[in-house]
């Protein structure tokens, strides 16, 4: 007989998926802690990058 249960592919699937997941985020957790986005005096830095780079000018209408 052929089993027509199909409860239990998409439970592993669901709990291999979830584990994929939870391995990229420690991957890119530990990835960026490396290269020290997390603290440090130059962990902000990245984010205030954009607007000292910036010079446009805004125009008032």
């Amino acid at each position: 007989m052929i089993p027509t249960d199909y409860t239990y592919p998409s439970v592993y699937f669901a709990y291999l998926f979830f584990a994929l997941m939870f391995g990229l985020a420690v991957y890119f957790f530990f990835k960026t802690r490396r290269e020290g986005y997390w603290g440090g005096k130059d962990g902000e830095e990245v984010k205030y990058q954009m607007f000292e780079d910036d010079e446009t000018h805004r125009r008032t209408p």
